[in-house]
């Protein structure tokens, strides 16, 4: 993937970094998905960079909102004969609410300020939450994306927020997919269309300009 290019200043006052799945399942050694994605996290070295992005943003006045996915016990919400991702996501029992697998993990939990949007039993942040009210209602114009997985949840919320008006920039350094070819074929040949692909050091640059 190509370096990115210098950004213009981001006002913190009105940009939010949006923070999707950051959860054991994902993240965390015994996590049931985490073998999917850790070889990708280690290549790109996304919690590390997440860490310091959400502190460096926290420190600008940049809004944080996590978006974590949760499901009832046995998965009622979804279909009895589900395909897809959601098939394994229903099969594996993963991201069941109330289990460790569904918790933040500890390098990523909510601090005090943060915003925690609930709800989102799908793949787009938007679509069973109140994500889009609590953006409007905090002046919100920039939407920062990173998190699992880029060509699944993270791609769902792009192009949603990029249809809803906002300017979205998404980190090619804080997403992770089920493999490198699949994470870099989403920034080279899609996330360019709804989002300004960028990396975790950009954003710092930006919001701190």
């Amino acid at each position: 993937m190509s370096d990115p290019e210098p950004l213009a200043p981001l006002n913190p006052s009105e940009t939010a970094l949006l923070l999707v799945e950051y959860q054991n399942e994902f993240t965390t050694e015994g996590g049931k998905l985490h073998d999917a994605v850790k070889d990708v996290m280690k290549e790109t070295n996304m919690l590390e960079n997440s860490v310091s992005l959400t502190k460096a943003c926290r420190d600008a006045g940049v809004k944080i909102m996590h978006l974590p996915i949760g499901f009832g016990k046995g998965h009622p919400e979804i279909s009895s004969s589900p395909y897809g991702i959601l098939a394994g996501v229903k099969e594996g029992e993963a991201f069941a609410e109330g289990e460790w697998g569904s918790a933040f993990c500890d390098a990523m939990k909510p601090v005090e300020g943060d915003i925690t949007i609930k709800g989102k039993g799908g793949l787009c942040g938007f679509k069973s939450t109140n994500l889009d009210f609590v953006l409007r209602q905090n002046a919100v114009k920039n939407v920062v994306l990173g998190g699992f997985l880029t060509n699944c949840c993270v791609e769902s919320t792009m192009r949603t927020a990029y249809e809803n008006g906002y300017k979205v920039y998404t980190l090619k350094d804080c997403c992770a997919a089920t493999s490198m070819a699949g994470q870099e074929a989403a920034f080279e040949h899609t996330f360019g269309m709804f989002s300004i692909p960028t990396t975790s050091e950009e954003i710092k640059k930006a919001v701190t300009a």
